[in-house]
């Protein structure tokens, strides 16, 4: 049992002068850590951000309560049971939540005049003083473990943490004011003339189409084509390292749900990660009611730098809104993102600190390389494999390199966490809340720029899968080109000309590509001797122009696919690129079920199930 709280809060604000040791002498005079050990430990302390206690945990050196002992010894304060002892709520109210987790710390009880506060590094109690007292008047510390401290402003705010990680991104910024297609009068109302003008006019109709869907594929074939030169061409010369840069924390958020075998792979790809164990936060974030994986990782054995945080149940069920949760426990200065399927390279972590090193604090996010582990799973899976080489390898660094927005990947992300929080995160309502943020960082000033490092994941190479997956990218692309596009004169001066063009084409040309291909395609009748009514109104040039675009979409497809595939290391045959021809039709598809889930349930996640095909196809390297 703990001391009595009096004399604990008396010890903690005597004012006598209290002989503290360092921590690493502490731990030595207690007896708990050997002394050649703690000189190792040491010795790689200049070059690293970690506090002293973190290092040897990391190493499994010393435990959590072997830290508390000796912290508590070391200050004169002693350890409280926040599971017997609860906090009062009225005060967390008062310092807030948020606030609690970000700091390690939770207000527990007020004896007096003072408060008492529960906190897992009473050394952080002087930089901290100034903001307690402000809110809570005057303080004193006791001890208790970070895992106690975070359950207790669960338990005791949970709704409200949910109502937060809901509502970070400013309104004006989110979609969470998305009204359903039966609640807004102006969707009703669009549809309503669509439906008149087509059956007024069919034929005119769909040589409005034809000519919208030609449009849209020209700005495509263009863009890409621009971005596939900028790509190839020579890069300049690459900024100077900074010189005496310091390995910070980085934390690493996982969002899982319903991942009953994924953890053992998980622990064991982000092990390869060569990244001194004690900077490394890794949080895996689950869904309170999601017990298939609550119970899958309590029969795992996780690291010391591996911890579960669960996010309280609220009115949507989304990844960005359990990465927003999850943001408020993260340790790290650098924020990074991984899927549950993620193998990332060993020397992943250390790349991104160099480059950000280099990089102005305009640089806010750094977006990796995505690639496949089991491109020879099916036909479906080397598409997907040859689509992501084109995409990751070409056209997103071709883009970043033209200065225009980067939509950003969902996943090996990494964010200065300062600006990630300036920002409000994510959007907890967007189902593509990845490039949703790389329009925000854009429009704010910031700007994203590629790492040269991969990460290999699972291809989704099942068909009904494949489509609920990519009809959730398309909503989401749906979703964010009309919330950002709400004041498109602001949207114009944040963005400029050039950047506020290219989201145009890249957002809306590639939303009008997936639900206009089917117009695009009724034109291969025509050489079967079938009538196209569309083209009896329109003039001869025009049709002609559309067709010398579709063969150039062709050709510039074909390259980008086959430079591509040889960028990536692949060992898949070029021959395969050409039946890509066969897999974008699934995207139209996917289009399709997208537009209804906007009019119908524009928050839904359709989730992908991982860990499918881990064992086919090559190994992670």
């Amino acid at each position: 049992m703990t001391a009595p709280l009096r004399k604990m809060s008396d010890a903690a604000v005597t004012t006598a002068p209290v002989r503290r040791l360092a921590m690493g002498a502490a731990l030595f005079r207690d007896g708990i850590v050997a002394a050649d050990a703690l000189v190792n430990v040491l010795s790689h302390q200049g070059r690293e951000a970690g506090r002293l206690p973190d290092m040897l945990r990391a190493r499994g050196l010393v435990g959590e309560r072997d830290i508390l002992q000796t912290e508590a010894r070391n200050w004169g304060v002693g350890i409280v049971d926040l599971a017997g002892q609860r906090p009062d709520p009225r005060l967390v109210a008062d310092f807030g939540a948020r606030d609690c987790l970000r700091y390690g710390l939770v207000p527990w009880r007020r004896v007096g005049d003072v408060t008492v506060v529960a906190m897992t590094r009473p050394g952080d109690l002087p930089r901290l003083r100034s903001l307690l007292e402000q809110r809570l008047g005057p303080v004193c510390a006791v001890l208790a473990p970070a895992q106690d401290i975070e359950g207790a402003v669960l338990a005791q705010c949970g709704a409200a943490l949910a109502r937060a990680a809901e509502t970070r991104v400013p309104s004006d910024e989110s979609c969470r004011t998305w009204a359903a297609f039966h609640r807004s009068p102006v969707a009703m109302a669009l549809v309503a003339a669509v439906a008149l003008a087509m059956l007024a006019a069919p034929q005119a109709f769909g040589a409005i189409l034809l000519v919208i869907a030609a449009a849209s594929l020209g700005l495509l074939v263009v863009l890409k084509l621009a971005a596939l030169v900028a790509a190839l061409w020579p890069p300049g010369p690459a900024p100077t390292p900074a010189e005496g840069g310091i390995f910070p924390t980085i934390s690493i958020i996982v969002a899982l749900y319903r991942e009953s075998d994924i953890a053992p792979r998980l622990v064991a790809r982000l092990a390869r990660l060569d990244y001194p164990a004690d900077l490394l936060d890794v949080i895996l974030v689950v869904e309170a009611d999601d017990q298939i994986t609550r119970d899958a990782l309590a029969r795992s054995e996780l690291p010391q730098w591996m911890r579960v945080i669960t996010v309280p149940n609220g009115s949507v069920k989304t990844k960005p809104r359990a990465l927003n949760h999850a943001l408020d426990y993260a340790r790290g200065a650098i924020v990074g993102i991984y899927d549950a399927e993620d193998a990332p390279d060993p020397d992943q972590l250390q790349k991104v600190v160099a480059q950000f090193q280099r990089s102005g604090p305009e640089v806010a996010c750094l977006q990796g390389v995505l690639d496949y582990y089991n491109p020879h799973t099916n036909w479906l899976s080397r598409c997907f494999t040859i689509e992501y080489a084109g995409w990751f390898r070409l056209i997103l660094p071709g883009i970043a390199r033209m200065g225009l927005v980067v939509p950003l990947g969902g996943t090996t992300l990494f964010f200065r966490r300062s600006v990630l929080e300036e920002l409000g995160a994510w959007d907890a309502h967007n189902v593509t809340e990845d490039a949703d943020l790389g329009l925000r960082l854009a429009r704010h000033g910031y700007r994203t720029d590629l790492v040269a490092t991969t990460t290999h994941e699972e291809a989704n190479c099942r068909t009904v899968p494949w489509i609920k997956q990519r009809s959730r990218w398309i909503k989401g692309y749906m979703m964010t080109w009309a919330v950002h596009m709400r004041r498109p004169g602001l949207l114009w001066r944040q963005l400029g000309p050039w950047r506020f063009v290219g989201v145009q084409v890249l957002f809306l040309g590639t939303i009008a590509q997936f639900l206009l291909a089917p117009v695009l395609w009724s034109l291969a009748l025509v050489p079967l001797g079938v009538a196209h009514p569309a083209l009896a109104v329109l003039p001869a040039g025009l049709v002609w122009t559309g067709a010398a675009l579709f063969a150039l979409s062709e050709g510039t497809n074909l390259a980008i696919g086959v430079i591509g595939l040889h960028r990536s290391g692949q060992k898949l045959s070029w021959l395969w690129v050409p039946t890509l021809k066969l897999y974008y039709p699934l995207a139209s598809v996917a289009g399709f079920k997208a537009l209804i889930e906007l009019a119908t349930r524009p928050f839904y996640w359709d989730k992908t199930t991982h860990g499918i095909f881990d064992h086919l196809g090559q190994k992670p390297r």
